[in-house]
């Protein structure tokens, strides 16, 4: 059986591919490098993550993005024998505007190495390539209107890409406006027994959210909607385990199976805030004899069956990183930018981290983090750190981006003494948490972060009296796509589109070129409803 989500915590967008035998499943990173995360699979029920394909500045500058700016959406297919990733990196979204350059790279293998990215426009986000099987390739994407007299997400857009010159041709035309829920977006294009059939999302990103289907004879349309609505939705029924079910894309097994993967989301309470973020399930996809592709009752299950491929397994990622490897795993997520000696050295027994920007920070800060794949579950570490001034911090942080996250830090007094402090930013509002904590300069301090449903909690241990807690329990909903939204007099000028991270984080206010030693990170999770 395939347990949903398949890939838990901050896994959004899904693009779905089938090389051979293998699978894999490409999501969104936004601000977070390696961008596009992909995994890896041979039965759709084991997945390996295999990190990110967008590895260095060569092939992704993240520099200022704003907070769930970056990648969104990416699309991944195949043919020539090489792997073609098509993906935007969206500047500005704020204030009516958006700015969103597009691009294409390829490999010979999803390992890589990947050519230099090629511009292809701006008009729009969510590409996709979809190759024909006249040996055409095209490239889809909604449409963004800025004028404020008209709709913003203005249909899918089809032009025709020259893979072998890297360049769009001829005329764009708008093959879809989407239906009555409105917000017509991530696009994927598919041929089946003569049809041409166009899946995209519809109804937002939120509890409102669906993925619809339209067919069409000719490549070009016109596409009619199915008469039987959405292709999967979870908007009428607030009892479901499994909401904001949308954005689908598709794929065939070699025994002649189709399944969708489509984003999903967790909330602690019904309709209340998702701290995982939109996570990536799978769903069995059957076709009526009049050519419409079903999935059953159009909502999401949380069990279905599997295809009928032979299991495999893949080895569980250690519960400890020790840091042993010469780079980070693929589990670790930097924020805005990649990893690099210039600020950060993986060595045998500890990480160091060299100190960057402040957390409002958006062009270097030093924050090394990974996805919380557990309502349930605990993260800690053991830090060494000789700050001399208030201006230099380092510690454990849950995180979800510039404006919201709690911090458990080492820092210094006026008089230099290092001391352990609790910090929270909730909207960009900072609130101090006592109790503060004399420690000895130089020697290790573990630090724990305990996330239990909606609540987190702090603990520490200087190697003197144990484990012990330091601040009230928190609120972890902060760290949600829910609360991270903001409009300001009706303008949206933040939006939430990741999930709760739990990471290593340094400050280097005043540029001493101060740097903290972590020795490992555990990273455990429990059962729990929602797993």
């Amino acid at each position: 059986m395939i347990h949903n989500p398949v890939l838990r915590g901050f896994e959004p967008d899904p693009a779905i591919l089938r090389v051979g035998d293998d699978f894999y499943l490409a999501t969104s990173t936004f601000e977070w490098y390696p961008g596009v995360r992909v995994h890896h699979s041979r039965d759709l029920v084991n997945w390996r993550s295999l990190g990110g394909i967008l590895d260095s500045t060569r092939l992704l500058d993240l520099t200022g993005v704003p907070d769930s700016g970056g990648i969104w959406a990416p699309g991944l297919s195949y043919v020539d024998g090489l792997f073609h990733l098509v993906f935007t990196v969206v500047d500005t979204y704020a204030e009516g505007w958006k700015d969103l350059p597009n691009f294409v790279t390829t490999a010979p293998a999803i390992e890589g190495p990947w050519s230099d990215p090629v511009p292809l426009h701006g008009r729009g986000f969510d590409v996709s390539l979809f190759h024909d099987h006249d040996g055409r390739s095209w490239l889809l994407n909604m449409r963004y209107d800025w004028r404020p007299e008209h709709e913003s997400f203005a249909g899918i857009e089809i032009q025709e890409y020259d893979r072998a010159a890297h360049a769009l041709l001829g005329e764009v035309r708008t093959i879809s406006v989407g239906t009555a829920a409105g917000v017509a977006e991530g696009p994927h294009l598919y041929h089946r027994d003569g049809w041409y059939y166009l899946v995209h999302a519809e109804g937002g990103t939120g509890y409102e959210h669906g993925a619809a289907v339209a067919r069409s004879r000719e490549l070009l349309g016109l596409y009619e909607p199915d008469p039987a609505g959405p292709l999967l939705t979870s908007r009428h029924d607030a009892t479901l385990e499994l909401q904001k079910a949308g954005h689908c894309s598709l794929v065939r097994t070699p025994t002649d199976q189709w399944y969708a993967a489509h984003i999903t989301a967790r909330p602690q309470t019904e309709r209340g805030r998702c701290v995982l973020g939109r996570e990536t399930a799978l769903q069995p996809v059957t076709w009526t004899e009049d050519g419409w592709p079903r999935i059953a009752g159009a909502i999401p299950a949380v069990t279905v069956p599997a295809p009928d491929l032979m299991p495999a397994p893949v080895l569980e990622p250690p519960v400890t990183d020790h840091f042993d490897a010469p780079a980070l795993g693929p589990d670790w997520s930097t924020l805005r930018r990649p990893a690099g000696p210039e600020w950060i050295e993986p060595a045998s027994g500890r990480l160091r981290i060299r100190g960057g920007q402040s957390p409002a920070g958006r062009r270097t800060p030093s924050l090394v983090a990974r996805r919380v794949t557990a309502r349930n579950c605990s993260f800690e570490t053991a830090l060494t750190f000789t700050p001399r001034t208030p201006d230099h911090l380092a510690g454990l942080t849950a995180y979800y981006n510039t404006r919201n996250w709690h911090y458990l830090y080492v820092t210094a007094e006026d008089d230099g003494s290092p001391v352990l402090r609790a910090l929270s930013c909730a909207a960009g509002k900072l609130t101090a948490h006592p109790p503060v904590i004399p420690i000895e300069a130089g020697h290790p301090v573990l630090l724990r972060a305990e996330l239990d449903g909606s609540d987190l909690h702090f603990s520490y241990d200087t190697g003197r009296r144990g484990i012990r807690p330091l601040g009230p329990c928190l609120d972890a909903t902060v760290l949600s796509d829910e609360h991270a939204d903001e409009f300001h007099d009706g303008q949206l000028r933040v939006l939430g589109f990741t999930g709760a991270m739990l990471g290593l984080w340094v400050q280097d206010l005043d540029g001493a070129g101060v740097h903290a030693d972590f020795t490992h990170a555990t990273y455990r999770t429990e059962p729990d409803h929602l797993s």
